[in-house]
């Protein structure tokens, strides 16, 4: 009983940060379109905060499993959040001499910490109970997850993107102290916010260096990589990585540019002219429209998309201990392409809460392929994490391709490649389910 009483205790202070690290990866997609307009970038160089966001979870993965073994999951909890931290603080000279290159490093070394963390707490999660359970327990853990990425676009539309920002055309007609006077605006609209978000992680690596986990993953200090090659021996983690890839980028990808393509459909002004949209973007954002941005009225509409994941993983907890997790991954996967084609065959209101939608759909992805992937590794359990938090890479690659394709054939026609995506993560469920059977 106490053993299972410590476990809960485990399985609340690690779900915690989910929370953060949800809330975090969504709150810097505030600042893409922010950022194009403030450095005037095209869409492929916009999205290349999100390739310096998630290229640290392609570089790092493994090392930090590495790293892991040595020190322990819980002091590498703490490293990740310290790290986590100075990311965070890095805006704040960032923003004060506007040098892109700079945001880019902060970025990456906020990614750095959350990768040390994602290696860490993901198998820490699976292994809290038994491993019929282990899919149902992960989708809760990240439910919290989406928690934090349904407030966070609310709090990025309120905090970085309602205010107007300023072409360049408009700067230099400003005299010297009204441009001093903007830039610093500018800087501060985007500072306080993340060092305020350091500071609270700093005091939460202070909390996880004091608390005792129940240490449950061997950790005796060996060699943590010589069992990386082992572990791709396993056809269900291959498959399984290439369908986190898949996966993080689509979600991503979608994610980094709902605004831009919410603005292209000129939505802003559908969403003023109607009573009830209007209402929800003034209920989001706390004040009247009138003096808010086009990018802060639909990024309001944001929200629903991270909160649509939140909704479904709440909901598909349920549902993979009813069903096998496998099967409700196709069924996931066939209704993101569905609200896809629709978004893209469609226009106005319709097409924007289709494609919101697919946030629904994205709910269990992550985490049912994540344990279906690592099921029956046993002891290469980190290993496989590892691995699989490798792939979260996709996040990187496909963002950047989907921005090209925007830049040369337009926002719908670029989500082809997002069907493509969870296209194979349907077969990945189909063929996991056929393999349960055989």
């Amino acid at each position: 009983m106490s053993q299972n009483k410590s476990y809960t205790g485990a399985f609340v202070i690690i779900t915690s940060l989910f929370f953060l690290w949800g809330f975090i990866t969504v709150f810097v997609d505030s600042l893409v379109p922010r950022l194009k307009d403030v450095f005037e970038l095209n869409y492929f160089q916009a999205v290349l905060v999100q390739f310096a966001f998630f290229g640290a979870y392609g570089l790092l993965s493994i090392p930090s499993g590495g790293i892991l073994s040595r020190i322990g999951y819980q002091k590498g909890m703490v490293l990740g959040l310290v790290t986590m931290a100075v990311g965070c603080l890095l805006f704040f000279p960032a923003a004060s001499v506007r040098f892109f290159p700079l945001f880019m490093l902060a970025y990456f070394v906020v990614a750095a910490g959350m990768t040390i963390l994602q290696v860490s707490a993901n198998p820490y999660i699976s292994v809290l109970g038994p491993e019929s359970s282990a899919s149902s327990r992960l989708i809760l853990s990240q439910a919290f997850n989406s928690f934090g990425t349904a407030i966070a676009p609310a709090i990025g539309a309120m905090l970085i993107l309602s205010d107007n920002i300023k072409t360049s055309e408009e700067i230099n007609a400003l005299d010297e102290l009204a441009k001093e006077t903007y830039y610093a605006s500018e800087a501060g609209a985007v500072q306080m916010p993340f060092v305020v978000l350091g500071v609270i992680i700093l005091m939460l690596a202070v909390f996880f260096y004091v608390i005792k986990l129940p240490k449950i993953l061997g950790e005796s200090g060996g060699d943590g990589f010589s069992g990386y090659m082992e572990a791709l021996r396993f056809p269900q983690l291959r498959m399984g990585a290439l369908g986190i890839f898949v996966y993080v980028g689509a979600e991503v990808a979608i994610g980094s540019f709902l605004v831009n393509y919410f603005i292209d459909m000129d939505m802003a002004e559908m969403i003023k002219s109607s009573d009830s949209m209007s209402g929800i973007s003034k209920w989001v954002l706390g004040k009247e429209l009138g003096d808010v941005d086009e990018k802060g009225i639909v990024g309001a509409f944001v929200m629903f998309y991270w909160t649509g994941a939140m909704i479904g993983r709440f909901i598909g907890a349920g549902l993979t201990r009813m069903f096998q997790p496998s099967k409700v991954l196709s069924a996931f996967a066939f209704g993101a392409v569905a609200m896809i084609i629709v978004s893209m065959a469609t226009t106005g209101f319709v097409s924007m809460w289709a494609i919101l939608a697919v946030g629904l759909f994205n709910s269990i992805m992550f985490p049912t392929i994540f344990t279906l992937a690592i099921e029956g590794l046993d002891d290469l359990k980190p290993q496989g994490s590892g691995i699989l938090c490798t792939a979260i890479v996709g996040g990187a690659i496909i963002p950047p391709m989907y921005g090209l394709l925007t830049d040369n054939i337009g926002f719908k026609m670029a989500f082809i490649l997002c069907i493509l995506c969870y296209g194979y993560i349907l077969w990945y469920g189909f063929s996991r389910r056929n393999a349960m059977l055989s």
